[in-house]
Order: structure tokens, then sequence, then C-alpha cells
């Protein structure tokens, strides 16, 4: 119930604003906690059985809660001072506001696992003993009212400007992605996919891509993803005679591709427009093309190894018939997107567009009978998108910490310089450090406070270069999103695994090969924006650089398949690698070799296969 009413309350402020942040922030924050801990103690996060130890749990959440409470009210007690800063706080007030400190990073170490939670503790822990470091991570030294001063009590650490985009933007849109996978259209949506992609080899994975990629744009959560819409898809790879490693990859591929896809990204999209000062439109227009791109290498790969492992298409007797009945369920997916597109393209707020699409959503879920029968479960769904926007806001309040940190300490300009010291005035290798960087830092986290904490920390190495602010953005987001499914957390895959009946690393191995040109993608928009539509403008570029990526694809595709109009060879293989990796070098003439050879060995193909099909009749 409680979760239900924080979904409200977000509707409150998308429809009417907040009021005093002093006072909301943190009196919303702590409503988030209280959430958060009920709906998951520590008793059910270790699946404590025995009275004495379930008891024994709650006392801890209890102390945890009161600590974290408690700075809270003083933070709202001394709320009139912090605009004149007149307000001092004595040992007693540091002292709690550091257990609260403790309490937050222990509660998000239990929702989000080590990573974050670990680096918000070595940030706290580098703001006091940072002084004694050696080299460029030695800072001034703090005492304990300043460090605590800048993380807690004010706006610049927890309750900062992560917590108040969550608050009055991006709540509405976590409760609209439950909302939308609530009402039922899945069945619907997978059924059509199935038939729009079952004349195509390996035609049920086609599909998967389709429903899948369709659904994670809304979920800003990758495994949540999998886990909803993999236990249709993943049988049905398995049952056209895919391995369970390759059908667990290719849910975790598409579930991951979902956060990158607009209009909506996971949320991200309008936390990127927030943070560069740029229109959401305009963000969704530079998403578009790397987007589908990162579509066409994923189906190609799967279309390839459809062919490598003879696997035929969908005979047509199999397909599924649409019914009116399917038509009607896929306007509980439609509408709701056109309804947030729509609602932006008349000027109106990003908020705004979220309520009215989240209403949209629960009008048009009455087609479903199953809400016709029950209709209280779009109440469930309501207080489900409170429960997890509560866990979002856990995570933001821990990259408060951290940005607060950074603020007092230059640890972010820190890492950017060493970045720039390893990489010097490479773009490339400066590139590739950021991209293993964000890589580490988006392990084990939802795609929204990924990327966030990456552009703050890893966004400053790659600006210096003068590369345009959304290339800069996308960059960083393409990698946080990709660690979904890279070892060794790759919730992804994990997730994946238990449904494919596969081994979690194979499964990881397997989308990262699915998944290659989608670590390629942003390296080629940095170095030619034009591909961002709207960022760059030179049209000689722009197809120039769809020619690279169509030819880096199929090279790749195919090599990695090991299969093109018949099955390849090693020298095969080596020739096609070879060439994606010479379109990728930047310089006119070796891009130019490249290419050449890649047409060579596409129409070596084409001619092959044509003679084998002359034998054949």
């Amino acid at each position: 119930m409680v979760g239900a009413v924080l979904a409200m309350l977000a509707i409150y402020v998308a429809l009417f604003g907040t009021f005093d942040p002093a006072y909301h922030r943190p009196l919303f924050f702590a409503a988030c906690v209280l959430v958060a801990v009920l709906v998951r103690p520590l008793a059910v996060v270790y699946n404590v059985r025995k009275r004495e130890l379930v008891a024994i749990c709650w006392m801890i959440d209890l102390v945890l809660l009161g600590v974290l409470l408690l700075g809270i009210q003083r933070f709202v007690a001394s709320a009139a001072n912090l605009q004149n800063m007149l307000v001092s706080y004595s040992l007693e007030d540091q002292l709690i506001a550091l257990g609260a400190l403790i309490a937050l990073i222990e509660f998000t170490r239990r929702e989000f696992g080590l990573g974050l939670s670990l680096f918000s503790a070595l940030t706290l822990i580098y703001c006091f003993f940072g002084e004694s470091l050696p080299g460029v991570f030695q800072h001034a030294g703090f005492t304990m009212g300043q460090t605590i001063e800048g993380m807690w009590y004010g706006f610049t650490g927890v309750f900062g400007m992560p917590v108040a985009v969550v608050i009055e933007l991006l709540f509405i849109y976590i409760v609209f992605g439950v909302m939308l996978e609530a009402t039922g259209a899945g069945p619907a949506l997978i059924r059509m996919a199935i038939r729009a992609t079952g004349r195509i080899a390996g035609g049920p994975a086609h599909s998967a891509i389709l429903a899948s990629m369709l659904f994670g744009t809304m979920s800003g959560s990758v495994t949540a993803n999998v886990a909803g819409t993999g236990a249709f898809t993943i049988p049905m790879i398995k049952n056209r005679g895919f391995s369970p490693a390759f059908a667990g990859a290719v849910e975790a591929a598409a579930s991951t591709g979902g956060q990158i896809i607009p209009p909506v990204m996971g949320a991200v999209a309008f936390l990127m427009a927030q943070l560069t000062g740029t229109s959401y439109l305009l963000i969704c227009l530079a998403a578009l093309l790397p987007a589908m791109l990162y579509v066409a290498g994923l189906f190609c790969a799967v279309y390839f190894e459809a062919k490598s492992l003879g696997i035929k298409p969908t005979p047509k007797d199999e397909l599924p018939v649409l019914t009116r009945d399917d038509w009607l369920r896929s306007l509980m997916f439609i509408v709701p997107v056109i309804t947030v597109i729509g609602v932006m393209a008349t000027g109106r707020s990003p908020a705004m567009a979220g309520v009215l699409a989240t209403i949209s959503a629960m009008v048009f879920g009455f087609l479903n009978p199953e809400i016709r029968r029950a209709p209280q479960n779009l109440m469930y769904a309501l207080a489900q998108g409170g429960v997890a926007g509560s866990k979002i806001m856990i995570a933001v309040g821990a990259i408060g910490i951290i940005i607060a940190g950074m603020n007092l300490t230059g640890l972010g300009l820190s890492f950017a310089q060493s970045v720039a010291a390893i990489g010097g005035d490479n773009l490339f290798l400066s590139l590739v450090l950021t991209a293993l960087g964000c890589l580490v830092l988006g392990m084990g986290m939802p795609t929204l406070p990924a990327y966030l904490i990456i552009v703050l920390v890893m966004g400053p190495a790659i600006e210096r270069f003068g590369v345009p602010t959304i290339a800069v953005h996308m960059f960083v987001l393409y990698f946080g999103v990709l660690s979904a499914i890279t070892p060794p957390v790759a919730l992804a895959a994990f997730a994946a695994a238990p449904i494919a009946h596969a081994n979690p690393l194979m499964v990881s191995l397997v989308s990262i090969r699915l998944t290659l040109v989608g670590f390629i993608i942003p390296f080629l928009f940095v170095f030619n924006p034009s591909l961002l539509l709207g960022v760059g403008s030179d049209p000689v570029e722009l197809f120039w650089g769809l020619l690279r990526i169509a030819a880096v694809i199929w090279a790749l595709t195919t090599a990695f398949s090991g299969y093109g109009s018949r099955p390849l060879t090693m020298i095969d293989r080596g020739l096609r690698i070879s060439a994606a990796i010479l379109l990728m070098v930047k310089g006119t003439s070796i891009e130019l070799i490249g290419l050449a050879l890649v047409g060579l060995l596409f129409f070596g193909d084409k001619i092959f296969a044509r003679r084998r099909r002359i034998a054949s009749e």
C-alpha cells in the first residue's frame, strides 16, 4: 500500500510540481527507504527461516532504519537555515549523519550488491584519509564536519540533484514501465513478432529480439526484462534447435539492447536531456541510428548462426494466426508509447508525458480480460511501481555520496587526469580506457543509476578532446548498459541462464559475441558524430559511416558464426575479421582497403551461392 502511495505522489509531483526541496527531498527519500526495507528486509535477503535469527535480522533493520530516519530528522530540523548557511552542526549531529550514510550504504549493498555500495564506501573513506595517499590521488584533507556537511547536510550530496531528478521526473517513468508490463501486452506482442519474423531462418530468435527490445526500452532493469520476456522467448528459441547457451544469450543481448532504444531508453533519455541541456526529442533522434545498427548487428548474428546450424524458417502452418484480440492487445503497448512522443512533441514537460502515458496504459489495460476480471491488479502494479522506484532512489542516494566526495576532493578531475596521462593525446586509447572503466562501474547496477554515476566519473575524460556532449553521454551509456552481459558480474546472463538451463559464463560469452557490434558502434559515433542524427550534419560523413558499419556487421557476424553462403574456413574467417579491423581504422586509404576486401568477399559469397543453386537445379 505504501508503494502505491509513493506512486501516487510521483503522479502528483509530475502534475503540480514539488514543494520546498529542504522538506520534500528528505521526506520522500525516507519514505522510499522505508518501503524498500519493508518489502525486502534482511531476513528475506538471506532467506532466514529460524524465528530467533529472523528476530535478530529485524533488530538490525530497525537499528539501521532508526539511524537513517534520525539523520533525516536532523536534516529537516535544520532546513530553515540551509539557505543562508547560518546553521552549525554539533558532534552529535555529525555522528548521526555518519551513521545514516553507513546505513544507506548497507541498504544499497542489499539491493544492488557490492559494486555501488563499495564505491560509495571507498569515497567516504577517501574523504577522511585521502590526504595520506601519494601522487595525484592525494587531497588537502577534510575534517569530519566538512565531509558530513557535504554529503548529508545540504543539496550537494545525498539530497542533491540526482534525487531531485528522480522525484520530479524519473519516478513517474519507473511507475509507467511497471504498469506497462502489468497490462499483459507481452504475449500478443510476442505472437506478432513471431508472425513477422517466422519466415526468416531462426525466426523465434528474431521474434525474441523484437519482443525483448520493445519491452526493454520501457524497463530500467535488464534483469527484470530478461526474467519477464525470457520465460516466453528462451524455450521457443531452444525448440527451434539452438543451444541453451545461445537461447539465453539472445534474450540477454536483446534485453540489454532495449535500454538504448528510444523513445524511453529505460528512462535514461529524460535524464540525459536534463544533464546535457538538450531537448528530449533531440536525444531520441540522436539515439535512433546507433540503436538500429545494434539491432541490425544482433539480427545478422542470429541469422548466420541459424544458417550455420541448418535451422530452417518456421513452417507457415506453424506460425500463429493473428486475431482481433492480438491487435487490440497490441494497443496496450502502442498507445502509451505514442502518448509519450506526442505529448513531448507538443512542447509539454516529460513529466506530464509520463503521467498521461501511465493513465493511457491503465485505460487500455482493460482490453485485457484478466484486467477486467481483476482491476485491482492495476493498483497492485501501481504499488509495484512505487517499490521499484524506491529501490532506484536508494541507489541514487548512494550516488549522491560519490558526487559529494568527488566535488569535495576533486576525485573526478583526478580520474580524468589519470586517463589523460595514460591516453595522452590519443583519443582512441582514452576511449578504450573509458570504456573499460564504464564496464567496471556499471556492473550490477540498473541502467539509470549506472548511467548517472558513469557519466559523472568518466565523462570528463573524453570531453577534453572536444567530443560533442551528446556523443560523450551516449558512449558511456552504451558501455554502462553492456556491463549487464560482461563477466564477471553479467547480471543479464545470470538471469537468463536458469531459464535456459545453461552455464551463466557461457551465456555471457555468447552474448558478447552476438553484441560485438554494440561494443564497436560507440567508437564509430565518437569519431563520426554524423551517426548521431541532429548532432553531426555532414551527409557525406553519415553515408560513409553507415557504409562502414554495414560492412563491419556483415564481416564480423559471418566470421564469428563461421557461415556466409557456405561454411567458412579459418582463412575465410580471418580475412573477414581483418577487413572489419581495417574498416575501423581512422584513415581514408586504410578504410578503403577494408571496404574493397569486404566487397570482394561479399560478391565471392554471392557467386558461390549462385553456382550452388544452379548446380542443384
